[in-house]
């Protein structure tokens, strides 16, 4: 059963994505209803979620499912473990609420097919990229997510910023996935085989060199994926995709990846030497660099989107301290009340039309619905009780007090501080306060409404899941040495924690400078150079920008090896074919 299960969970989105192109609206002016695209894809999109959850009670660390596709491929297999079925409840299931929530958003907006059938392409592939364990497949399905993040940040393709949001989105993502493809080619190399389970197996038995070029390799795969440090510029970027597109790429698939990766890996590399540390650094560099452009951003989606890269930040700071469990458990949470910050951000620009705060205020009043639902998320974001975002975000703190040095956790609660004072002031500027300009606004429709609500009762319950969920990754990951942890130990250990108390305290002061803004106006005048520094993305941006121009020079001056002629482009398809093989055999020997 747990097989059939699999297939259809990546399957039922593909064919949906064949279905809407076939089938499907590619002109949708005014019409009323819902016309053919939006049924298509809420229906696959539908089946999918429900596919991926059908799964749950068949976890297992067991292959079930073996393609052979032989030579080199080896086998395209399948492992329903818990942290793979786990991501991929997450990306189909909020996959399918960003579908439904786009019926209204998306209604006279044209190209209909495209737009779904890669929404429903890329949720198929994120479902296929946590449920295969090879090695080579995972890095295929990898990169699909990146061509279909191209096609949909690009969406808008008559906006220059879309066009050159996906394009740079595609090259920085690209640099991390040639680190993922050498770390799959090698462990080919030196055990014969990409399974995933095989290579952690025997991972102590490679030399020293290749374990640790593969485990850093991986490091700047996931670091360019999940938008960590120094790759985090392309993620505000990409906010110029329609807002659904924002919650599914920035909640729920592709910048979880990286995540994923490191976390499946975790015991593979671990005893290697500065790795650790080097994942903890990138994690606390990413995490405070993000909430200070966060606070300087004006853009609604782009605080968002340096919310995201913060709040990832945390994720792979807890897997550098050894947290593997807090920081999937906190990859949920994140999913569930970011998606549903980035669908009310997504009513709210579609009622008023635009994105900057400053010409807000005062929408509170005039949306109602969504106020309350955003209000839930904030303070999920923010970190307080009884919020989802709470307690996982205490236990990363737990475990950075546990596994990593004192500073590092000192950094940790600071980027909690402001977190907290960034998301007062994205709340207050929004929906409280006297409106700054004459808006135009309505609230939710009733489809938009149906995710925010569901994502909302998320972001108050998902954390009552942590006994089933710790069960669940324990007993089907046996590298990780992941403890069962019950809803009411976790209560009892995180409100009887020093760090708890020191973090409510920090997030209290970040919430109490917002309020005492006017007092603190000397303070923040003489921190205007902070400001203007996060503003330039702390210089990283003129970096990024220079390596995407060097990589599109690169590209026109290769161009002239197209020739147009089949017998060239076939002797070069051949003779890189023949160079990767001579590559392989030289290291199996």
């Amino acid at each position: 059963m747990a097989e059939v299960l699999m297939i259809l969970t990546i399957a039922l989105p593909w064919l949906g994505a064949l279905a809407v192109w076939a089938w499907g609206d590619d002109d949708a002016q005014q019409r009323g209803g819902w016309y053919a695209s939006h049924r298509l894809a809420v229906a696959f999109s539908a089946a999918a979620g429900l596919a991926a959850l059908a799964l749950l009670p068949s976890v297992s660390s067991t292959t079930v499912l073996r393609i052979p596709i032989g030579g080199m491929f080896g086998e395209l297999t399948f492992v329903p473990d818990g942290l793979g079925v786990f991501l991929t409840v997450v990306a189909t299931v909020i996959g399918c609420l960003a579908v439904v929530f786009s019926v209204d958003y998306m209604r006279g907006e044209r190209q209909q097919r495209r737009y779904y059938a890669f929404v429903l392409f890329f949720i198929g592939a994120m479902a296929g990229l946590a449920l295969t364990g090879s090695l080579l497949f995972l890095f295929f399905f990898w990169e699909i997510t990146a061509l279909c993040s191209y096609v949909l940040i690009s969406f808008y393709n008559d906006d220059p910023k879309a066009v050159a949001g996906g394009i740079k989105a595609l090259i920085i993502t690209q640099i991390g996935g040639a680190g993922l493809l050498a770390g799959a080619l090698l462990a080919y190399a030196y055990t014969g085989s990409y399974d995933i389970g095989n290579f952690i197996e025997k991972a102590p038995t490679l030399p020293a060199a290749v374990l640790a070029a593969m485990a850093f390799g991986f490091l700047a795969a996931a670091a360019a994926k999940s938008a960590q440090f120094p790759f985090q510029t392309w993620l505000p970027d990409a906010m110029e995709a329609p807002t659904p597109i924002s919650a599914l790429i920035h909640a729920a698939t592709m910048v979880n990846a990286g995540v994923y990766l490191l976390a499946r890996f975790y015991p593979a590399f671990e005893h290697v030497p500065g790795w650790r540390t080097a994942v903890m650094v990138v994690g606390l560099i990413t995490a405070l660099l993000a909430a200070f452009m966060g606070l300087a951003a004006n853009d609604l989606k782009r605080v968002l989107a340096y919310s995201t890269v913060s709040q990832l930040g945390y994720m792979v700071y807890a897997i550098g301290v050894g947290g593997v469990f807090a920081s999937a458990f906190h990859l949920l949470s994140h999913a569930v009340f970011k998606a549903l910050l980035f669908l009310a951000a997504g009513a709210v620009i579609h009622a008023v039309g635009t994105r900057d705060m400053r010409d807000m205020g005062g929408l509170g009043q005039r949306m109602p619905f969504v106020r309350n639902v955003f209000i839930v998320g904030a303070l999920a974001l923010a970190g307080l009780p009884i919020l989802n975002g709470f307690w996982s975000k205490e236990l990363i703190l737990e475990a950075g007090l546990e596994g990593g040095p004192g500073w590092a956790l000192v950094g940790m609660i600071l980027g909690a501080g402001l977190t907290a004072l960034y998301t007062a002031r994205m709340t207050w500027l929004v929906f409280f306060g006297q409106p700054r300009s004459d808006l135009h606004a309505h609230d939710a429709t009733s489809a938009m409404r149906v995710s925010l609500g569901a994502l909302a009762v998320g972001a108050l319950t998902t954390w009552l899941l942590v006994g089933p969920f710790s069960r669940m990754l324990a007993e089907t990951l046996p590298f990780h040495e992941i403890e069962h942890l019950g809803l009411w130990e976790m209560t009892v250990e995180i409100l009887a924690a020093p760090v708890t108390w020191l973090a409510m305290g920090v997030i209290g002061i970040g919430l109490a400078a917002w309020g005492l803004r006017e007092r603190l106006a000397g303070v923040t005048n003489s921190l205007g150079w902070l400001s203007r520094a996060a503003q330039a993305s702390f210089g990283f941006e003129w970096i990024n920008r220079r390596v995407v121009q060097i990589t599109q020079g690169a590209a026109s001056l290769l161009r002239v090896t197209q020739t147009g002629e089949l017998n060239w482009n076939v002797l070069g398809i051949v003779g890189g074919l023949v160079f990767i093989l001579a590559i392989l055999v030289w290291g199996v020997r």
